[in-house]
């Protein structure tokens, strides 16, 4: 396979798995071009290689940075924008997880924490106490997993997940 198919494949193939995770398309592709770069990327050459417009690269190159997961560079001699991303995949996945924790996982535990005083004695209140306890339990471990992955001092994680796969 060429350079250009492979390139093209893995555009795509990274924009499916974004969608799959809960980011656009675009975003994840975005991302994708920042990742294979070999120097940092204009608006101009992210809206040719994509064929998408000004406004949908910048917002979503904003959506990326808001997620820390890429960055606006000066280039000397340039009056142009340009952005790249880190190529580390555990800083990667580190920031990934922060920002999934942060704006999905510390939410739920908030509400669950809050509806948990539900008060009355009924079979109704009972169950729905049950349930929201059972899911405040796995979410506040879900959190304490992802805090200990974020926190990580060394590639533990993916040791483990080796581990598994063999």
């Amino acid at each position: 396979m060429k350079y250009g198919e492979a390139k093209e494949r893995y555009l795509q193939a990274w924009g499916s798995l974004g969608s799959s995770w809960g980011v656009s398309r675009t975003m994840a592709q975005v991302h994708a071009l920042l990742m294979i770069s070999t120097q940092p990327v204009s608006t101009e050459e992210i809206m040719e290689e994509l064929s998408i417009s000004r406004g949908n690269v910048n917002m979503n190159v904003r959506a990326l940075i808001d997620w820390g997961l890429a960055e606006k560079v000066f280039v000397p001699g340039e009056r142009k924008e340009f952005f790249r991303t880190d190529k580390d995949i555990t800083n990667l996945a580190v920031q990934v997880a922060k920002e999934r924790k942060k704006r999905e996982l510390e939410p739920i535990l908030k509400v669950l924490s809050e509806v948990n005083s539900v008060e009355g004695d009924s079979h109704e209140v009972e169950e729905f106490r049950k349930v929201t306890t059972d899911l405040h339990q796995f979410a506040s471990q879900s959190d304490m997993v992802l805090e200990r992955f974020i926190n990580q001092k060394s590639n533990w994680f993916l040791k483990i997940l080796g581990k598994l796969t063999k």
